[in-house]
């Protein structure tokens, strides 16, 4: 009955989270979501564990999300020495499994530093993304080997019921990304074509030698291309340039 109670919650904790990614303004609202869930989800009465969620693109560090303050400061602390088990687990793919940090030797001042918050033990679960992405679920307790046995194992299947969810998430995020970029593009290429007809019409050129007038004045002003389409566009009283695109 409890496997079965158990499975029950995950494949509730699993829907939550794809109803949230629907729900969610950008990634990072829903990561904080993700962190949320997952440190209810693990923690005891009077045992609460910290969690955050590390999110690397392009090997960078863009997106940082935690259950408190206190597990912010955590993942803070990590990124200020620029190494550690979350980052070493969203990179190279592998789950880091800290049962006491009084007894770990690799990154020793990282190591010291949380200690000094009080901090044992740490669990760092990486997601099954696409492409160059990469996170890792971040989990933190006072208590040392808090992470183990059937903790452990909950802990991983959690991640891989949530990486779905996750991958959509980031997925979603792309798109935005691409139709936001499209649409500033439009808008440009609207401007300009608007500037070089007013250039066709006051100087009664070809549509080649508007555009190269424009450059040049560009280039005279020492002022993007845009910016000087822009100040031609607005000298005719009339408003900027729109364009109709609708992401």
């Amino acid at each position: 009955m409890a496997s079965e109670s158990t499975a029950k919650s995950e494949a509730s904790i699993a829907g939550h989270l794809n109803e949230t990614v629907l729900a969610s303004a950008d990634v990072e609202e829903f990561l904080h979501e993700l962190a949320r869930v997952s440190a209810r989800s693990l923690s005891e009465p009077g045992d609460e564990v910290l969690c955050g969620v590390t999110l690397l693109r392009h090997r960078k560090a863009a997106t940082v999300a935690s259950s408190s303050p206190a597990a912010q400061a955590m993942d803070e602390i990590q990124y200020d020495f620029g190494d550690g088990p979350c980052m070493t687990a969203s990179r190279e793919q592998v789950t880091v499994h800290i049962t006491d940090l009084e007894e770990n030797e690799r990154w020793p001042q990282y190591s010291d530093e949380v200690l000094g918050h009080g901090v044992r033990s740490i669990l760092a679960i990486p997601f099954q993304l696409e492409g160059d992405t990469r996170a890792a679920l971040n989990l933190y307790s006072h208590r040392p080997g808090r992470f183990e046995g059937r903790v452990l194992e909950l802990a991983q299947d959690f991640v891989s019921q949530t990486s779905m969810a996750l991958r959509l998430a980031v997925r979603f995020a792309h798109y935005s990304d691409a139709a936001a970029n499209l649409k500033a593009t439009l808008e440009t290429r609207t401007v300009i074509d608007v500037a070089v007809g007013v250039i066709m019409a006051q100087n009664r050129c070809s549509q080649r030698e508007a555009f190269e007038l424009l450059k040049a004045a560009s280039s005279t002003r020492n002022t993007k291309l845009r910016s000087v389409a822009a100040a031609i566009v607005d000298s005719l009283g009339q408003g900027p340039a729109k364009t109709h695109y609708e992401g």
